[in-house]
């Protein structure tokens, strides 16, 4: 993920990533957004929120710790088997996306979810390049 932040001009000492089974980010989503339902990802800034600037592309600041990331990976293989694909890119993603949001991103209105897709295309297709996805 060194490369995720790299490329976002970012800077982080430390960045934690959590695999969690189901019922974990089941309580975890109910405890922090009131939802009990199951969820991909979920992640958590530390050491301060990320700027943006105008075109919605994150701001370089000096962070100790970005965050944390909690990640299912059961969510990846259940979509996985329903829709096709390789959980383990699946769950790459998940990580990429989280990060994303660590950095300022967001996707709420379709206008910042449309540049945050783009983002994680981007990103996948670079980490992918390089060989860096997640694989078993």
């Amino acid at each position: 993920m060194a490369d995720v932040i790299a490329t976002e001009h970012a800077a982080a000492g430390e960045l934690t990533v959590f695999f969690l089974a189901p019922q974990a980010i089941c309580r975890l989503h109910k405890r922090f957004f009131g939802d009990p339902s199951l969820t991909d990802c979920i992640s958590f800034p530390q050491d301060g929120d990320q700027d943006s600037d105008e075109d919605g592309d994150a701001r370089a600041a000096p962070y100790t710790s970005l965050g944390e990331i909690f990640v299912c990976p059961r969510a990846a293989i259940d979509y996985c088997q329903k829709l096709g694909g390789d959980p383990y890119r699946e769950t790459t993603l998940y990580i990429v996306h989280g990060l994303l949001h660590l950095l300022g991103y967001d996707d709420i209105d379709p206008r910042a979810r449309r540049k945050m897709r783009q983002k994680e295309r981007v990103h996948m297709e670079r980490l992918e390049s390089k060989g860096l996805l997640l694989s078993p």
